[in-house]
């Protein structure tokens, strides 16, 4: 059975969730005859890469989606690029705060997401879940293994579909955030599994 690989995130900046892999996790375990593989990432400059390289060798996914947290956002962000930077605004869960670093010596300056990423945007307002392209990732942990994904795919010439999709809180994240924006932890699942389909519908 050809396998899709999505992943998520710890928790970190002194957060008990991470609604990334909490939603990942609601998945189902297969999808219009694909195995789901769910698995949850460091949020690591130093090991996150690895993590991925890991999963992506031992299970030879189809298609990639790695999965991030956009406190504050208000929508599903469907994320069009990574760029070849590292710029922490805080510490990562192995206490590393780097500054305008290169994440690969010998990559280009950005890579794009190989997502129907339009599709998927359009598949999910069609569905009520506010959602848009994104045109930056940031320069934390999420763009860096967005990044370090691309890169891989891109030096092995392995063509699929791989890219990332940013999630806002949950709402038992805000309870100390007033005026901040979240949704239920159903919604983003539901996100996650059209945003798996309408891929699967490329490809098949």
């Amino acid at each position: 059975m050809k396998r899709v690989l999505i992943t998520g995130f710890t928790p970190f900046a002194g957060e008990t969730i991470n609604p990334s892999y909490e939603a990942v996790k609601q998945l189902a375990d297969e999808i219009l005859g694909f195995e789901i593989i769910k698995k949850e990432i460091e949020t690591s400059f130093d090991t996150s890469i690895k993590q991925l390289d890991d999963y992506i060798e031992t299970y030879t996914p189809s298609v990639i989606i790695l999965v991030g947290q956009a406190g504050g956002a208000k929508n599903i962000r469907i994320e069009r690029v990574a760029i070849n930077i590292d710029d922490a605004p805080i510490k990562d869960n192995s206490g590393n705060q780097p500054e305008d670093k290169l994440i690969k010596d010998d990559g280009d300056n950005a890579y794009f997401a190989t997502l129907p990423i339009k599709k998927i945007v359009q598949a999910l307002m069609d569905d009520g879940i506010p959602a848009v392209v994104s045109n930056t990732a940031g320069t934390y942990v999420c763009n860096h293994l967005m990044y370090a994904l691309l890169y891989t795919l891109h030096k092995r010439n392995i063509q699929i579909p791989a890219g990332f999709i940013h999630v806002p809180y949950i709402f038992s994240q805000i309870e100390d955030k007033p005026d901040t924006y979240a949704t239920d932890l159903y919604a983003i699942t539901r996100a996650l599994d059209i945003a798996i389909k309408t891929t699967l519908k490329e490809i098949t």
